[in-house]
């Protein structure tokens, strides 16, 4: 009688293996893909995998829908700045405005540069430009 495998473990180990070719990210995306493509449901590959759910329906619905362009693209946190190129007007309208905390910023980022950005971007966008704000 043949030992049952771990898929669990095994996943662990494919996993482990690919974080030393890519990001932690991209490598759950790729073992998730796999196991989509041959019918595993979602809840199984989330367990497997350590993706999150919804991260696992995001991905279902962009390999069903055939969007795989963006598929091994992976954001996050060493992205461009949404204010890349605004950075000046927006540091000379701090300078110039009365705006007495964050929220007053995002929001004259949102109403004069269409641009929707929380208050943790604003904060590292004032310690990066060395701004008062």
């Amino acid at each position: 009688m043949a030992k049952e495998i771990d898929a669990g473990l095994v996943f662990k180990l494919i996993i482990g293996f690919l974080r030393m070719l890519m990001p932690q990210t991209l490598a759950k995306r790729i073992a998730s893909m796999a196991l989509i493509a041959i019918g595993v449901p979602d809840g199984r590959v989330t367990e497997l995998t350590g993706l999150c759910d919804r991260s696992v329906r995001s991905l279902r619905k962009s390999l069903e829908e055939g969007e795989t362009e963006t598929l091994f693209h992976v954001g996050g946190g060493s992205g461009q700045s949404k204010l890349l190129g605004f950075e000046a007007a927006i540091i000379s309208e701090i300078e110039t405005g009365s705006y007495s905390n964050r929220r007053q910023i995002a929001d004259m980022i949102r109403n004069k540069y269409g641009i929707e950005v929380c208050l943790n971007t604003v904060s590292n966008f004032l310690k990066k430009t060395g701004s008062n704000g």
